[in-house]
């Protein structure tokens, strides 16, 4: 396998050869909603995994409402659900990837094998199991830190924004960028020079990865000409991995992830706030 992205017909036929990765979050309902869902179908195999419980800290314990876990916190989960650091991890969801891009990007900065399955939870044509999953033996993975160079803080957004030195994508949904609806953080808007990349727009009209050329021409459209420089983010850092995710497709390079996303931006009152359709600057 080359690519970070396979099929289900791939998928199929290698179930007893990876670990299965079903990614799960429900704003309103935590953890007990995400079970509920998963316990109500999932591809067989897989193992749940909740966004807050286990790809994410307490909120605001670390940058924004999903601060990155600790590292030896990560290697937990992992253990728990039998993930070996050579295994290969197939991740999906039933959201167009959104939730599960999140692990595959952990997991990729952390040098471990990592891919998603092409248009998630409805594409599985076949059997479904229901109930709580398969028991998995633990594994003994090693805690590796989340790379400095994968990571970005606000100062460094202020800096490439300041500078020019480099893109600031905003993965979010353009209402949402323009500031005119904002249902989740206290104020909408965007980091004034940001550029709206709405992670929907690496999809087509059925929920599958654009073609890598095309997903190309659309980054390129936006300023990025490689991962080097480029930061992205979304409200709290897990939506955002979808656009990081398509620009590894488009063969752009490793973007970085701007942890606290637009939720760290509003903890400090002085920071500017743009709204609209157009990025405008930090002055």
């Amino acid at each position: 396998m080359t690519s970070p992205l396979v099929d289900a017909a791939w998928l199929a036929g290698h179930l007893e050869g990876v670990v299965l990765a079903d990614i799960r979050w429900s704003v309103t309902g935590g953890t007990a909603e995400a079970e509920r869902a998963f316990e109500s179908g999932h591809i067989p195999t897989a193992v749940l995994f909740d966004v807050d419980r286990d790809l994410a800290a307490q909120p605001f314990d670390g940058p924004g409402r999903h601060p990155l876990p600790r590292p030896e916190v990560f290697a937990r989960t992992l253990s728990a659900a039998g993930i070996t650091d050579d295994v290969l991890v197939v991740a999906y969801d039933d959201v167009q990837g959104s939730l599960a891009a999140r692990l595959w990007w952990m997991l990729d900065v952390t040098g471990r094998r990592a891919a998603l399955l092409d248009g998630g939870l409805p594409s599985w044509g076949g059997a479904r199991e229901t109930g709580p999953g398969r028991a998995r033996a633990t594994s003994t993975p090693v805690a590796r830190p989340w790379p400095s160079e994968r990571v970005a803080a606000a100062e460094d957004v202020i800096v490439a924004l300041g500078g020019a030195t480099g893109v600031v994508l905003d993965a979010r949904a353009p209402e949402r960028y323009r500031g005119e609806v904002e249902p989740i953080d206290p104020a909408g808007g965007h980091i004034p020079g940001s550029r709206n990349a709405a992670w929907t727009g690496n999809l087509d009209a059925d929920g599958h990865f654009l073609p890598p050329t095309v997903l190309r021409q659309r980054y390129d459209a936006l300023g990025v000409r490689s991962g080097d420089g480029t930061i992205a983010h979304c409200g709290s850092g897990v939506t955002t991995c979808h656009d990081l995710f398509a620009m590894r497709l488009a063969g752009l390079g490793d973007a970085r992830l701007y942890e606290g996303s637009w939720s760290d931006w509003l903890s400090d009152p002085t920071r500017p706030i743009a709204t609209g359709a157009e990025p405008g600057s930090l002055g």
